[in-house]
């Protein structure tokens, strides 16, 4: 689901405060699928997933781009995702004169459908356990910074040996806060074609105020399909779809690629966030939203073109304001503070764990008072124009290939280059005036935040007024030319040092603090947090076993939970909402903005069964990133796709509450009811059932 919170949470102490202090327990957890839930399954629902059966749908589910989830749905490549993580796809795409955000589309044949610029999808192929390896890299370093590039060096080194042994992409994943470390090995597929989507108003029919709120009645879905040697990807690794959807009370489980949860972090560490990093977050995204509206306002151009800026930028303030509400709610802090003083108490029983790991927690401590001060400039220290960043880029690439390969930045060791270099020469086209706006937007709040004396903007500036300064970039760069970011990068530290256009100049002159930054916060803060997180993995690991779930980091992962409602506002909310809701709603509203319906919702209402089932909830624990994420049942079919959490899942960032905590999908039997009714999408829905 995008990034979504929407109000203050409701008060949660009964339930959360009621809840074990065991690890593990309802439906909560984002498991990774080398290590399932076997024993809680088999316990609770008496069934356990065959290795066959994992393996399956880990083929069969895959990372769209840095957005979300989705998961094949053909033996043909065919994708089934969200259409708002298909919205930035629709953007780029979309011209004043074919508007496919509002209006949808649909490619009938193949000839029809259209490539995506620079969208990459990801299949996770294999794993395997690093831990021993990257940890040995640092043992018998004492220095906190020597031993972090030692790990880092290493990480490197496993990475770029797994490219030349497999020719998968390879990355090591870390876990349990450092306690493990595993090499995931990617196929990428990088021709991707879109096939199909609903207009905006269906997929997210009821707008911000039914955003992150259950009953609801949204067609969030959309099509690609992936190409492989100019012909559609033929695979075995498949979710069969099921027709007759989720039903109540019914066990199903999800697969997809959770982006973030803080749940392991310290008690410390979360009020280190609320109080430093997401109240100045939360004036910045709402200084980033009102100039986005204001240059809507200017006519139905530009409304178009910040359409996709304005939703994405308001789920993430909505996503902030509720991080913040929940680190501010008294039952919240009291659950965490239970879980920690448990965690310690069971540490301090045990004299020889004390010893090694009982001052992780004042460490961490003293590492958050260290960052505190500057942890504002370094939310603020933003430029938010795509042509900047790939300046800078291209200054730090020319710079770091210089280097040995463990010595480099990340992003830039030998197995990151393909990926790197394939997002600098992308061709998706770059709006002139919407950089001005958002660069101009970014610095004057930087100005105002930290002062015309900052450091990095007067190295920025150089005495320059902002909007002089802007304009002289934005209009003056030539990196809008693919061919020119080619030329750089070929041309290597001579071509970037001798290059005078603009944007190149200034990433130059920023460059060197840049660098200065990272390297006290990797030297001065992260080896000394990643020494502590790896000792807290091992705590964790004595004190709880391997009947634990590390934090969502936007790697693959599986959860299980049931299709249930629940008591809300002093009712209870069903388990699947249908067609017949969508247009009383509609119709409650008076047909009015954001409860208004397309044209093609409208007229097909006859066309209809209503009784089908349109969009449903479930106990499955999820967070952003899960948008995409297949839902199924215990035979592996397919019976919807997530694409939103409730209200009372406000608190998952830090804690997993089951009597309310909701996933919200769209039901398979709503999907195949709307293609084939309103849209005539009639051969699509053939090959998602098999008929063709």
């Amino acid at each position: 689901m995008p990034i979504r919170f929407c109000r203050c949470i409701c008060v949660l102490a009964s339930a959360l405060l009621a809840s074990a202090l065991s690890y593990a327990a309802a439906e909560e957890g984002m498991w990774t699928f080398d290590n399932p839930p076997l024993k809680l399954l088999q316990e609770k629902y008496g069934f356990a997933p065959t290795q066959a059966w994992l393996d399956h749908l880990r083929l069969s589910s895959v990372r769209v781009g840095d957005t979300g989830s989705a998961a094949f749905a053909s033996g043909n490549g065919l994708l089934l995702t969200n259409q708002h993580v298909a919205r930035a796809e629709l953007q780029k795409i979309s011209t004043a004169e074919h508007n496919y955000l509002s209006d949808g589309f649909y490619a009938a044949t193949p000839g029809e459908e259209i490539k995506c610029s620079d969208l990459a999808v990801r299949v996770l192929i294999g794993s395997r356990n690093v831990t021993e390896r990257v940890q040995g890299a640092a043992k018998g370093i004492t220095d906190d910074a020597t031993a972090l590039n030692a790990r880092l060096a290493e990480i490197a080194a496993i990475e770029k040996e797994g490219r030349q042994k497999t020719g998968l992409k390879s990355e090591v994943v870390s876990l349990y806060m450092g306690g493990e470390y595993w090499l995931y090995e990617f196929k990428i597929y990088t021709d991707v074609r879109l096939v199909f989507a609903p207009e905006a108003q269906a997929a997210s029919f009821g707008g911000d105020p039914d955003n992150f709120t259950y009953p609801r009645y949204a067609l969030d879905i959309a099509f690609f399909r992936v190409y492989e040697n100019g012909k559609p990807l033929h695979t075995d690794n498949f979710l069969k779809w099921c027709t007759r959807g989720a039903m109540p009370g019914e066990l199903v489980f999800t697969a997809g690629h959770p982006a973030n949860t803080e749940r392991q972090l310290t008690m410390d560490q979360l009020l280190f966030t609320r109080d430093y990093v997401l109240r100045p977050s939360i004036d910045y995204y709402q200084r980033r939203i009102s100039a986005a509206k204001a240059f809507a306002a200017r006519g139905r151009e530009q409304e178009r073109q910040m359409s996709t800026t304005i939703l994405m930028a308001e789920n993430a303030l909505k996503v902030l304001n509720g991080r913040y509400a929940a680190l501010n709610d008294k039952a919240v802090i009291a659950k965490k503070q239970a879980d920690e003083d448990d965690f310690r108490k069971r540490i301090a029983a045990h004299p020889e764990w004390q010893k090694e790991y009982g001052g992780v927690w004042d460490t961490i401590a003293e590492v958050d008072k260290k960052a505190a001060p500057r942890e504002e400039a370094t939310i603020f220290r933003r430029t938010d124009s795509r042509l900047f960043s790939i300046a800078r880029q291209i200054v730090q690439c020319a710079a770091e290939l210089k280097k040995a390969d463990a010595e480099r930045l990340e992003g830039y060791h030998d197995a990151q280059l393909e990926s790197t270099r394939s997002q600098l020469l992308s061709p998706a086209p770059i709006d002139l005036s919407t950089e001005k706006l958002f660069m101009g937007t970014a610095l004057h709040l930087a100005a105002e935040k930290l002062g015309s004396n900052d450091e990095y903007l007067q190295a920025m500036l150089q005495g320059s007024d902002v909007d002089a300064f802007v304009g002289s970039v934005i209009d003056g760069t030539r990196l809008t030319d693919v061919t020119f970011r080619k030329a750089l990068l070929d041309g290597g530290q001579s071509a970037v040092a001798a290059s005078v256009d603009p944007a190149i100049v200034a990433a130059r002159r920023t460059d060197p603090l840049v660098r200065e930054y990272r390297r006290w916060q990797s030297e001065e803060l992260g080896s000394v947090i990643t020494r502590a997180g790896e000792k807290l993995g091992k705590a964790r690991f004595l004190v709880y076993g391997t009947e634990t779930y590390p934090d969502a980091t936007f790697s693959l992962r599986l959860s299980y939970g049931t299709v249930k409602g629940y008591a809300y506002n002093g009712t209870v909310a069903p388990p699947f909402t249908t067609f017949y809701g969508l247009y009383d709603r509609a119709e409650s509203f008076g047909d009015k903005p954001p409860f208004d319906l397309p044209p093609k919702e409208l007229k097909g209402r006859d066309k209809l069964e209503l009784a089908t089932p349109l969009d449903f909830v479930t106990t499955n624990d999820i967070t952003g990133g899960s948008s995409g994420s297949p839902v199924v049942n215990r035979a592996g079919d397919l019976v919807g796709v997530i694409f939103d959490g409730n209200i009372e899942s406000l608190a998952g960032e830090y804690v997993y509450e089951g009597e309310s905590n909701r996933a919200v999908a769209v039901h398979s039997a709503g999907i195949i009811e709307a293609l084939r009714k309103l849209y005539g999408a009639g051969s699509l829905a053939d090959e998602l059932e098999g008929k063709r």
